[in-house]
């Protein structure tokens, strides 16, 4: 469900360096001799990949509705980040020997679906979306990162950096709400309905990718258990009242 990405991350996401064991102390070339893992990072890699390339032809719709020439220019440097991640996405699968549009394929309907479900209407629900309902998305990726093969932790964790997108929404938004304390109302709900399609999507997402689930309970990715997965989602809730503070907004 990535789409655009946001450098908030959970305070309680698990330490970069906190004293690695199992697959989250192997380089890929190890941790890829296990087959479920082998599967389970390229669906998370075609995953991550249609979102870039989503997040970049939305970016690109979003730019029509811009209200200024600046902010046109804006959306377009952040739509070109998102292509470049999303190549480099396209290019690792190439290198580990998968079909990137095969590895994709699996996520377009469910992807598109959200998108379909959560069209923003205006401007300001543009940026709500790509600043609040994609850094859930991003937070997500960030906690199944911490588990994943250096290899690929390095690659998700690069993908997931943020291309301007959040500091620009928080700004255009916040003015919004001086300038009309009413629109704050509007986007909240706006904002509450996301994370609810946001969350929905990613787990209908793993629960129909066998190897997905697996690596989230704990099958593969080292010390990753159902009460783990839990907290995952607290730490996720946590930082989407965070982010809705950010924007001015109650969440």
């Amino acid at each position: 469900m990535r789409l655009m990405t946001s450098s908030d991350k959970p305070e309680n996401a698990p330490a970069a360096d906190a004293g690695r064991t199992g697959v989250a102390a192997q380089d890929w070339a190890r941790a890829a001799a296990d087959p479920q893992y082998r599967a389970a990072v390229v669906d998370l890699l075609g995953a991550l990949a249609y979102g870039e390339l989503a997040a970049f032809e939305r970016l690109a719709e979003d730019a029509k509705l811009a209200p200024t020439l600046s902010d046109k220019a804006e959306l377009a440097k952040m739509a070109s980040a998102e292509f470049l991640h999303f190549e480099r996405l396209r290019d690792r699968l190439t290198e580990i020997g998968q079909e990137p549009t095969a590895a994709m394929e699996p996520f377009v309907a469910a992807l598109d679906g959200f998108h379909r479900q959560t069209a923003p209407s205006d401007w300001l629900e543009g940026l709500v979306k790509a600043y609040v309902g994609d850094s859930i998305a991003s937070d997500f990726y960030r906690e199944v990162a911490a588990r994943l093969d250096s290899d690929t932790r390095e690659l998700v964790l690069a993908v997931l950096d943020d291309t301007g997108h959040a500091g620009f929404a928080v700004e255009k938004v916040r003015a919004a709400i001086d300038a009309d304390p009413r629109v704050g109302g509007r986007l909240a709900l706006w904002a509450r309905r996301l994370m609810g399609e946001a969350l929905s999507q990613s787990q209908r997402v793993v629960a129909d990718r066998d190897a997905l689930s697996t690596m989230l309970v704990g099958g593969v990715a080292d010390g990753f258990d159902l009460a783990e997965v839990g907290r995952m989602f607290s730490r996720i809730t946590e930082a989407h009242t965070k982010r809705m503070a950010a924007l001015g907004l109650a969440a």
